[in-house]
């Protein structure tokens, strides 16, 4: 059996598309929204006047955008890992989870 996609058509600068995907309507409209925006803004900077252009510019943006906040994520993964390390020192070593997930009975 096959999933059921969603239907959305949304508007680029302009250009209107059918979008077929998994995600919500209102999530497929938010990108949508976002994507245009940012050619948009490309647009309007008057560095670029070509709309095919502003679109790879843009896309070089987001792409920015998404790679800052991997790292911001990574960084943010490493410090908790470091704290639980620390924390877990505090733990009396019968209390502490396992590597295995388990985690000690309580009551």
């Amino acid at each position: 059996m096959t999933e059921r996609r969603n239907v959305v058509r949304v508007s680029i600068v302009g250009e209107e598309y059918t979008i077929r995907s998994d995600a919500t309507p209102e999530h497929t409209r938010a990108v949508a929204e976002y994507v245009d925006a940012a050619i948009k803004r490309v647009l309007h900077s008057g560095s670029v006047v070509e709309t095919q252009k502003a679109a790879i510019l843009a896309a070089l943006q987001i792409t920015d955008e998404l790679f800052g906040e991997q790292r911001a994520r990574q960084e943010l993964d490493d410090e908790i890992r470091a704290l639980s390390a620390d924390v877990s020192r505090w733990i009396p070593p019968a209390m502490r989870p396992t590597d295995t997930g388990d985690h000690p009975a309580v009551g």
